[in-house]
């Protein structure tokens, strides 16, 4: 990182900048091409790493570039507010954000399922213990991205 007074490296900052994303920028790479998805978000932390859990239909491009290449990269920030000044190069802005690499799969274990549409819930709505009849738990894909390398960010 070129602005190294910038980087992030408490644990606890970049749980509280994750928590505070609410759009997390999945960026596939097929054929030469990038796709880029925001999506919302659930996570978990456990033995040292994080995993970030998705829900989508089971088919179309996401589900195929899934199952073709799982290596994505992603990216997701809050609290941008531009800070004016006299000149054009003397303007900057705020911010928090996280970027990083990692692997994506389709979780096919229900009881996998169930926790990560529990982490989804829990980060959009802040209440835990929703319940999953089977009926929605079979119609809904989970997916998840397994982080290798996560980088915080922030100028505030």
């Amino acid at each position: 990182m070129r602005r190294k007074e910038r980087q992030v490296t408490d644990k606890k900052r970049l749980e509280q900048i994750i928590e505070a994303c609410h759009c997390i920028r999945v960026g596939f790479f097929s054929e030469g091409q990038v796709y880029i998805v925001p999506v919302n978000f659930g996570y978990v932390f456990e033995d040292e790493k994080y995993t970030f859990y998705f829900h989508s239909a089971k088919e179309g491009r996401k589900m195929e570039l899934i199952k073709s290449n799982p290596t994505v990269g992603f990216e997701m920030d809050t609290g941008y507010e531009l800070k004016m000044a006299a000149s054009a190069c003397g303007h900057t802005a705020y911010f928090q954000s996280i970027v990083g690499q990692g692997k994506v799969s389709i979780v096919e274990n229900t009881g996998e399922k169930r926790k990560g549409l529990q982490a989804v819930m829990k980060h959009e709505t802040g209440r835990s213990e929703w319940e999953f009849q089977e009926k929605m738990l079979d119609a809904v894909c989970v997916w998840k991205l397994e982080v290798i390398k996560l980088t915080g960010k922030e100028n505030i």
